[in-house]
């Protein structure tokens, strides 16, 4: 049931935004700076724009690899054998909480989902302008979006290669780190997990 949910309304700036920046991911253009602000454009639109196409494409990634990622075979959310990754939501979570990949991760989208769809923090349209807590929120969302990266990446490699699927994660996440990494939008110390792969990848 991972697929996409949030759509740009049409005629929309945003939506303009979001078609320019396909434009240049399908032409071929250097990913490194495909995600640097146009020229003239909003900082705060530009973070709107990727969240929303993140949000869309990590939940496609993570449904080619859903069917084997049941409670019996990943009972933590991890990331190897270092990293676990507990729940909060200060709701039905209100201390940390180790649970199932696929239940953490159900609750992960569900919850980005519920951000992106708030008008309040992700407004409808350019005259409202975004709420003094829009940043710490946008970092809030790619930090725990990049937890699905590391937990496909780290536990269901081999589904991803299986199917044929390595070269378009690949080119997804690398589209990820540069545009969190150009703006400072997840903390170092979160990358860690993928690290090495990263410098694989990401020269």
């Amino acid at each position: 049931t991972f697929k996409p949910q949030k759509k740009f309304t049409p005629g929309t700036m945003r939506q303009q935004l979001h078609k320019n920046a396909m434009a240049s991911l399908s032409a071929g253009i250097d990913l490194k700076e495909a995600v640097k602000l146009p020229r003239g454009e909003d900082y705060n639109d530009w973070l709107a724009v990727h969240v929303v196409d993140f949000y869309n494409r990590i939940s496609l990634i993570y449904g080619t690899v859903s069917e084997h990622c049941t409670e019996a075979a990943c009972p933590k959310m991890s990331g190897g054998a270092k990293y676990e990754y507990q729940w909060a939501d200060k709701v039905q979570y209100k201390k940390p909480t180790s649970l199932p990949a696929p239940v953490y991760i159900g609750l992960l989208m569900d919850w980005v989902e519920e951000q992106i769809n708030d008008d309040r923090l992700f407004p409808g349209d350019s005259q409202t302008p975004f709420p003094k807590n829009y940043t710490a929120s946008v970092k809030k969302i790619l930090t725990r979006l990049f937890r699905v990266f590391v937990h496909v990446y780290i536990h269901h490699f081999d589904r991803l290669r299986n199917i044929g699927a390595e070269a378009h994660v690949n080119t997804c996440y690398k589209h990820f780190y540069y545009f969190v990494t150009e703006f400072g939008l997840v903390d170092k110390k979160e990358l860690e997990p993928l690290k090495e792969m990263t410098m694989r990848l990401c020269r």
